[in-house]
């Protein structure tokens, strides 16, 4: 290879390196840094603490309830937005009349952004003027304070959630659905198959590599929820609070940089490990014999 070539690849090459190196790997490597230090946002400088700060994550009671219940979320959110976007999918996938303007419908709130539509949300559900209770007031049913009762708060949260990615699943599900051959239902039929017997020898695992990679999505993603807590109840809310807000309130609130680090890497470590495993199971569905 000659040496214009080398310097027209290294053109191309060099500026991306550059941009990952300078905003991906640098800040990482920082944080990594920090979580063994004491820094603080405001103040004196840092000196080195070794693994203190990680001693008083795994001490502090906080992180574990905010992990039982970010993994309370993840659980209730991923299983219900998989179930309904396969339903739905299902359903669309069986018509070809007004299916494109029903999808563009039902895929508008995974659009927006979820910081605008937690702010929409809290204005739907505030107990005293919310369409969302002067609707259950029309029908006779109870009207829930859903941001202030604490019994109330997660679940508001989850139907948030649900409602913005559910199209996601729903997304994926008919990818993986329009993918299956048809001279497979052609020949299921002509073997007189009941539709129970094809959905769970065609149709599910035919679709289950696509769909574990919408989990897979949807999981690391969900792990990280902060958005929709800030807009709707806040970092403080015991009932809500999730490790993404509790990291923010480490360091905004106590201004703990050091410890807030040490809490960021937690997260990524939670985070890389069930991608990993999702991973794995998704190679092992792609590996599995028809």
């Amino acid at each position: 290879m000659g040496e214009r070539p080398r310097l027209l690849a290294a053109s191309f090459v060099g500026p991306t390196l550059v941009f990952l190196v300078a905003f991906n790997v640098f800040p990482l490597v920082y944080n990594v840094v920090l979580g063994f230090t004491d820094a603080e946002l405001v103040g004196r400088g840092w000196s080195w603490v070794g693994g203190a700060n990680y001693g008083r994550v795994f001490g502090d009671a906080r992180f574990w309830e905010a992990l039982r219940r970010t993994g309370s979320f993840v659980f209730l959110a991923v299983s219900i937005e998989l179930l309904l976007g396969f339903a739905v999918a299902l359903a669309l996938s069986r018509g070809e009349r007004g299916r494109g303007a029903v999808l563009t419908l039902l895929l508008v709130p995974m659009m927006l952004s979820p910081a605008v539509m937690g702010l929409f949300w809290n204005l739907i559900l505030n107990g005293n003027y919310g369409v969302l209770n002067q609707g259950l007031e029309v029908v006779g049913l109870p009207q829930p304070q859903w941001t202030t009762d604490a019994e109330w708060k997660f679940t508001s949260i989850l139907l948030i959630d649900v409602w913005m990615w559910t199209p996601f699943m729903l997304l994926i599900a008919l990818a993986g659905l329009r993918s299956i051959p048809g001279y497979l239902y052609e020949a299921a039929e002509i073997d007189r198959a009941g539709r129970w017997t094809v959905f769970r020898r065609i149709t599910l695992p035919m679709t289950a590599p696509l769909l574990g990679l919408a989990v897979l999505f949807r999981t690391t993603d969900a792990l990280k929820q902060f958005d929709l807590v800030m807009a709707v109840t806040g970092p403080n809310d015991d009932r809500t609070q999730t490790l993404s807000t509790l990291l923010y309130q480490v360091v905004f609130r106590d201004g703990k940089v050091g410890l807030g680090s040490a809490y960021a890497c937690v997260v990524l470590v939670v985070v890389v490990a069930l991608a990993n495993v999702f991973t794995r199971y998704i190679d092992r569905l792609q590996r599995r014999p028809a």
